[in-house]
């Protein structure tokens, strides 16, 4: 045991700021540095995944580790999301579409994890937790997001607040300031529900212990708490943030969590003298306009997508020399998996011995789990982002196995003001719609039902057939090139250039 006299070991020294790895590779005005070039957050992509991991946390958490099919690693940048198929009804069903964020760091590309928080009134997080398995493989599309870290940044001063399951993507940015060389000075404020609701606390607490970089506050709130609560309470208010990071005007700000939390928190750091360009929130709702860099970063990123899923070949010809190793090879069905030592199922009822005195017991699955959870009512802004398990009905393809009845758009009812209309041929209602307004928008005026959750063109739930006419869609990653050419659409996001059709 060291003696108290002993003088405390001085601090590591270290380089000014905080570098991503990728950061030189892509502005060296040299040809790029071999392999690493891959590591660099190029563009969002369509693409396979397989899940490797299940990792249970607290607060009602599941983490699922994944890596891509094609043996390529996923390049994002800390705080981004991706966009998931998952085929709850069956493979031969349409599937149903969710973002979360990633929540490991981009340093370690291999592999990547996303964190679903379970709600057992949604539809998408009991699926996960009760199906999504080791050798599952999902269709995917991302990275995509501008709530990240910069790629370089002098000062590297930043206060992290989180509620509930808004942990994640703010765990991205805590794992990769730790991996990373360069002076840094990270303060998460962490909010929870109960003192064993915080998920990734036990790794927090090792961070903040071994790196003088990072310091972990927990407060429960205003709720009630026992004398083993050993950290904060209160609510976060102007005296707290005075208290507990009194230069909160001297950092960037990434908050992630509820609405209500993420509103309350706005105006705080705002009466604290913090910056409204010095505040970045992950916002998965329609009632906030997201900020503009926001919107444009990812719309082009969308755009951007859609060209690289409809040329993909042409894709990485255009790349650099170095990713050439990446580049999947193509047969008549797509691209072909990458080889390698097959995926083995474990028994999900095994016992699993940890050491001479412990047991783990895994509990397996039942088919009554998921019966039991009903139609979805929340969004996921806890889920690791915030875009999560909110009301969704994809709409069905028009097709042989889905044929919609002949009707003429000009014997339906019309309702509404604009210089288009739209026809709803399922509620049998015509919708006058202005240019400026979106399809969403006019058809909830008019009564017409389409399931929505983001209401900004990421999450995907609000997805139906246009049968005719045409639309201008600012989508945020919600949608899928492959979907588009099948003449989907997101009514959210778009608004009509030409009188619409639409099967809803």
């Amino acid at each position: 045991m060291r003696s108290s006299a002993v003088p405390a070991l001085p601090l590591a020294q270290r380089v000014r700021g905080l570098e991503m790895p990728w950061n030189r590779v892509l502005s060296s005005a040299s040809e790029p540095a071999g392999a690493a070039t891959a590591l660099g957050p190029w563009h969002p992509q369509e693409f396979a995944a397989e899940c490797v991991e299940t990792i249970p946390e607290a607060g009602g958490m599941m983490v699922f580790v994944f890596r891509r099919m094609d043996g390529a690693p996923l390049a994002f940048r800390s705080g981004q999301y991706i966009n998931i198929d998952f085929p709850i009804d069956g493979p031969d069903a349409e599937p149903v579409s969710r973002s979360y964020s990633i929540s490991s760091a981009p340093t370690e590309p291999w592999t990547f994890s996303i964190t679903i928080k379970r709600d057992p009134r949604g539809k998408v997080s009991p699926w996960a937790h009760d199906h999504l398995r080791p050798g599952t493989v999902l269709d995917m599309l991302g990275p995509v997001g501008a709530f990240h870290l910069a790629d370089y940044d002098r000062r590297a001063r930043f206060l992290l607040l989180a509620a509930g399951a808004g942990i994640t993507p703010l765990m991205s940015m805590i794992r990769t300031v730790h991996s990373l060389p360069g002076q840094a000075d990270v303060v998460l404020l962490y909010h929870g529900a109960a003192p064993d609701s915080f998920a990734f606390s036990e790794e927090l607490d090792f961070l903040a212990n071994v790196d003088f970089r990072i310091k972990v506050i927990y407060c429960l709130g205003d709720r009630e708490c026992g004398d083993e609560w050993e950290g904060r309470t209160g609510r976060l208010s102007t005296s707290l943030l005075e208290e507990l990071v009194p230069d909160a005007n001297g950092r960037q700000v990434f908050a992630c969590g509820p609405e209500g939390y993420l509103n309350t928190a706005t105006e705080l750091l705002r009466e604290v003298g913090v910056d409204d360009t010095s505040v970045f929130m992950e916002f998965f709702s329609g009632d906030r306009e997201i900020r503009a860099e926001y919107a444009e970063e990812v719309a082009i990123a969308g755009e951007i997508a859609e060209e690289i899923a409809a040329t993909t070949e042409e894709y990485f010809e255009s790349q650099p020399a170095a990713l050439d190793m990446y580049e999947p090879e193509y047969d008549a069905d797509g691209p072909v998996e990458a080889v390698g030592a097959p995926t083995e199922a474990v028994d999900a009822e095994a016992v699993v011995p940890v050491d001479d005195d412990v047991e783990i017991e895994v509990v397996g699955v039942t088919d009554e789990n998921l019966a039991e959870a009903g139609p979805d009512s929340s969004s996921d802004a806890g889920s690791a982002v915030p875009a999560g398990d909110g009301a969704a009905a994809s709409a069905k393809d028009a097709g042989e196995d889905d044929e919609i009845a002949v009707v003429d758009p000009a014997a339906l009812p019309t309702v509404g003001q604009g210089e288009h209309t739209m026809s709803f041929v399922r509620t049998g209602l015509n919708v006058c719609v202005g240019e400026d307004e979106t399809v969403l928008q006019a058809a909830r005026k008019a009564g017409v039902k389409i399931p929505a959750n983001c209401q900004e063109g990421m999450c995907g739930s609000c997805k139906v057939v246009k049968l005719d006419g045409d639309v201008e869609m600012n989508h945020l990653g919600g949608i899928r090139a492959r979907e588009i050419d099948a003449g989907k659409f997101l009514p959210c996001c778009s608004t009509a250039k030409t009188d619409l059709v639409i099967d809803a």
